[in-house]
């Protein structure tokens, strides 16, 4: 019998259950218990903890942690607070997920494309006014990130019959099933790119490097009238940059799904603004499912060779 599993995370109950039961589903063999069943006892054997948010005090509660499987694929917030305690982190690595991001990726470009929150004006104001038809082969989509996430969308995209381009810190080949697609590479390339597109899809990490990376120098370099999307991390865009460059008329519209304090503040300016598409974090959520089926894995891996899966990055943030 297995040392038991901690499950620590500040869901809500509906969550907490959800994910509770796909785990037990997918590894029956395991005793996966919320952090706040265990005992003291129990506590002193765990060796993997699953976590979701997890508060570091209760963390700090097992001494015997060997390593923490994340929920989420963004881990930036574990390596904040508990990187520095050297307990290797593992971040979700879902094929569904990507599914899913390069889904919404693809219904917003659509949505930008087709000029859906011009008509939402023309409606506010009772306006009957056809738009001029951009088809998507005139339309160039600049993808920020190419890992999982980023060649997945630009899959759809392609296939949608979308141009696309795409950036990475460090360079990164595209796959040669998208031919026509562009890359680009390093500080250099990232305004190259911006120049070109005309909507800019974010699906970075959060990192030292990344942390305020489209502020108004970046915004400035985007083709005039383009719109951006934010569905990688909130303190990647400048808020405050970003709304003078939509006031100003250079770009023209912004669907954001992630923010710097979430929720999103009742009284921040974003919410009014007839620029911007809120979202509430929803263009890549974790299934429950397909998620205990990658942690059942990786932790049977580990069971039966002792060695664990490929860990964050402390140093670069994923």
């Amino acid at each position: 019998m297995h040392e038991p599993i901690a499950f620590l995370g500040t869901l809500d109950a509906d969550e907490e259950g959800a994910f509770l039961s796909a785990l037990a589903g997918a590894l029956p063999e395991a005793s996966i218990r919320p952090f706040a069943s265990l005992s003291a006892a129990e506590r002193a054997e765990v060796e993997i903890a699953i976590v979701a948010n997890p508060d570091p005090a209760e963390v700090a509660l097992l001494p015997r942690l060997a390593w923490i499987h994340s929920l989420w694929a963004g881990v930036e917030r574990l390596v904040r607070d508990l990187g520095a305690r050297g307990i290797p982190i593992v971040r979700l690595v879902d094929p569904e997920l990507a599914r899913t991001m390069a889904e919404a990726v693809l219904a917003w470009t659509y949505y930008l494309q087709r000029d859906m929150p011009a008509y939402r004006r023309q409606q506010e104001v009772g306006l009957w006014q056809p738009l001029p038809y951009r088809p998507p082969a005139e339309t160039t989509v600049g993808l920020l990130g190419l890992g999982a996430l980023g060649t997945a969308a630009a899959h759809r995209l392609s296939e949608a019959g979308f141009k696309v381009a795409a950036w990475s810190r460090s360079p990164k080949p595209l796959p040669a099933s998208l031919t026509g697609a562009e890359a680009f590479t390093g500080a250099e390339g990232l305004p190259r790119l911006l120049a070109l597109s005309d909507i800019v899809v974010c699906l970075l990490p959060l990192t030292a490097e990344t942390q305020g990376l489209l502020g108004a120098p970046h915004f400035a370099a985007m083709k005039p009238g383009a719109a951006l999307m934010n569905f990688g991390r909130g303190p990647i865009v400048v808020t405050d940059d970003l709304i003078a460059a939509l006031d100003g008329g250079h770009l023209s519209h912004a669907v954001l799904d992630v923010f710097d304090v979430e929720p999103l503040p009742p009284a921040s300016p974003l919410w009014r603004h007839a620029g911007v598409t809120i979202l509430p974090h929803v263009t890549g959520p974790t299934n429950p499912r397909s998620a205990a089926t990658i942690v059942a894995h990786n932790i049977r891996t580990y069971w039966g060779t002792g060695r664990i899966p490929t860990a964050v990055d402390v140093k670069r943030g994923y």
